[in-house]
């Protein structure tokens, strides 16, 4: 009989972290290849709505600008050469699009109360507008919403398209500190530090709309207790979890669809 195999020492597996940038362009060419590919991905899961939705990366030099998608533009076909460029005043510094004010008014006002976040997602998905129709949070009834108990938030009113700074200071002020906020009568946000991290809470933020709606349709769901649901945030509700579980969907869409990164 052959003898059993050793195992290989774990310090010799392959573990794929976030990686570590040498210059400014260097980062801001990877925020853009994840942005084109985060679009991509929202595209596929039908989460555009005519224009709107968008997502937002702040520039690793330029700080105080963000890399967003061109007004009109289909999320299915963008690469990272149609990014546009966008300043706190909200005009364009590099591209040849428009932008959508309304992405300017809410991500500019997260960007500046949260100088920690990286990107913003922001779209009118359909689970998510209905639960934010409903004026809910979030309740702790799987294992994967719970990396949102207590680290979301609602806010609390609809009046209209947001086209006012005072609105988009209103909705940073509502998100505070958390990964996300649900905007009733409007739909989800989500914040991460990498663009990864962003699409990634939106996606389960999403899903677990999804959950909540259908789980309340055909019963009385059973919440996780407090104290289950707090360490179950505390082992995945990280930015850097959030980033691990995003790879599998970077992997496929640029395996896929390798001409967003043109």
């Amino acid at each position: 009989m052959p003898p059993i195999p050793e195992p290989i020492p774990t310090d010799q597996l392959h573990f794929t972290l976030p990686p570590q940038h040498t210059s400014p362009e260097d980062e801001r060419r990877h925020r853009k290849e994840r942005l084109a590919a985060a679009l991509r991905l929202f595209g596929r899961y039908g989460f555009e709505e005519g224009v709107s939705g968008h997502i937002t990366a702040r520039d690793p030099e330029f700080t105080d600008c963000f890399w967003v998608n061109p007004f009109g533009m289909s999320f299915r076909h963008i690469t990272v050469s149609d990014l546009i460029l966008v300043n706190q005043a909200g005009r364009v510094v590099q591209g040849r699009h428009h932008v959508n004010q309304a992405a300017f008014v809410v991500h500019s006002s997260v960007h500046q109360a949260r100088p920690d976040v990286v990107a913003v997602a922001h779209c009118h998905s359909v689970h998510g507008r209905a639960l934010s129709a409903l004026g809910e949070l979030l309740e702790p009834i799987t294992q994967d919403v719970c990396a949102f108990f207590e680290d979301h938030a609602l806010y609390d009113r609809y009046t209209g398209v947001v086209v006012d700074e005072a609105e988009g200071r209103a909705i940073a002020a509502a998100l505070g500190p958390r990964k996300a906020v649900i905007l009733r009568n409007h739909g989800l946000l989500t914040v991460g530090d990498s663009v990864d991290a962003a699409a990634w809470w939106f996606i389960a933020m999403e899903r677990s709309c999804q959950v909540q709606l259908a789980a309340k349709a055909a019963g009385k769901p059973v919440l996780i207790d407090y104290k289950n649901a707090v360490q179950t945030r505390e082992q995945l509700g990280t930015d850097l979890v959030a980033w691990i579980n995003y790879q599998p969907l970077y992997q496929q869409i640029t395996r896929g669809e390798p001409d967003l990164l043109s």
